[in-house]
């Protein structure tokens, strides 16, 4: 039976995925009416480059952090959706805090306690798409997921401009604005996503039996080396990846002070971004279903050198956006990659595990990569050479992948 006649790969995706897409499609359009003007407002109040850059690498290392915890808490309790209300609930009152916030430390405040809501209600998502989709489909719902999430951020950077205009560049009218859409999610989420009375097996006829049910991993280090080498060589290529992501809310400041991009037009870099990554993740992640997914990360991660290349050496803010459309590629792609090919590797008992696992390991990754090569860097060499160290990290994580495939592919033989 080939991958087509497959009814694996034709059948419709579960209604949760979609209901989960519509949740994070009003998240995002929150997260980015706001998030485009967090580090240009910093700026404006005379924080440095590199306090930004703490500021981010705190931030985000927190919410992988939160990640790993919540996603051993959700296989401990065969439960996910409670850890999400959780979740959720922080990321409400984080809105509320930026709308009231007129310098750092109430910024900084606000952008912690998102990333740590962020981070507690993401493993147990991502978890409960896997719990509830085929092994061949679930490229594909992650994709779905994805693709509406960047929607979201699509129209959150219109709205953003729309509101910054409206109130004639009173970017705290933009925070305060953003609390509606956040607080919409959070009632999908109560009403109408439920938990999965059970984890969904991937048997397709009477002849191949369902596996036996999950087990109750109690919460402990001890589990780590069972979720497998495979799982932990894809690690090494994450983690060394992640060093040469950091925040995008650097690429709105780099347009911003480079290119002298009017503030009202801000919201453009990451309309640019998101809809280059919306357009990208589906596509891609339904064909990853039916063909190897390494070479598919190998692809994405080409993106990012060729973004951090264009970037480094733009001149006019026509290549500028040809860099950040670049990135937005490479997100499409490797986010999906990573999470579909973890959600296949690992035992499913233990995927809740596997997942906080990679995003605690990017945490450390992506604390580098704000504080030191996005923070130091630029303030002292210039944000060109951001982009240069960037493209250099992402070229050695290649080059670890490739290295790795050959050994698998020779092992098989």
């Amino acid at each position: 039976m080939t991958a087509i006649e497959n009814p694996q790969h034709n059948e419709k995706i579960h209604s949760t995925v979609w209901k989960i897409g519509w949740m994070m499609f009003l998240v995002n359009l929150s997260f980015v009416m706001g998030y485009s003007y967090i580090a240009i407002y910093m700026d404006s109040l005379g924080v440095a480059m590199a306090w930004i850059g703490v500021a981010e690498g705190v931030a985000e290392a927190s919410s992988y952090l939160l990640k790993l915890f919540s996603g051993m808490i959700s296989d401990f309790l065969r439960r996910r959706k409670p850890i999400m209300v959780i979740g959720y609930s922080l990321i409400v009152t984080s809105r509320i805090l930026f709308g009231l916030a007129n310098s750092f430390a109430p910024l900084f405040m606000g952008r912690l306690v998102e990333r740590i809501g962020n981070g507690t209600q993401s493993t147990p998502r991502d978890t409960m798409v896997a719990d509830v989709v085929p092994a061949k489909r679930i490229g594909a719902a992650y994709g779905l997921k994805r693709s509406l999430s960047q929607a979201g951020a699509f129209l959150g950077a219109i709205m953003g401009m729309v509101v910054i205009r409206w109130f004639d560049n009173d970017i705290q009218s933009v925070f305060q604005m953003a609390i509606f859409p956040a607080i919409l999610a959070y009632c999908i989420l109560i009403f109408f996503i439920k938990e999965p009375k059970q984890f969904t097996h991937s048997a397709v006829s009477a002849e191949i039996p369902l596996p036996e049910e999950k087990r109750r991993h109690p919460i402990s280090l001890k589990n780590l080396p069972l979720l497998g080498k495979s799982f932990w060589t894809l690690m090494l290529v994450a983690a060394i990846f992640m060093l040469a992501r950091f925040g995008e809310s650097f690429l709105a400041l780099y347009a911003r002070k480079t290119f002298d991009m009017p503030l009202e037009n801000v919201p453009l870099v990451m309309m640019v971004y998101n809809a280059a990554w919306c357009l990208t993740v589906y596509p891609v992640g339904k064909m990853s279903d039916r063909m190897n997914r390494y070479w598919f990360l190998i692809m994405g991660i080409l993106f990012l050198v060729l973004a951090d290349m264009v970037m480094a050496t733009a001149e006019s803010l026509t290549m500028m956006w040809f860099g950040i459309a670049f990135w937005g590629i490479q997100m499409g792609i490797t986010q999906n990659i990573f999470l579909s090919l973890i959600a296949e590797i690992v035992p499913e008992d233990l995927r809740g595990t596997g997942f906080g696992c990679y995003y605690i390991i990017c945490a450390f990754s992506e604390y580098f990569a704000n504080h030191i090569i996005a923070g130091v860097i630029s303030q002292h060499f210039g944000q060109s050479k951001m982009f240069l160290a960037s493209g250099i990290i992402a070229a050695f994580s290649l080059l670890v992948l490739i290295v790795i495939m050959g050994y698998k592919s020779k092992k098989q033989q």
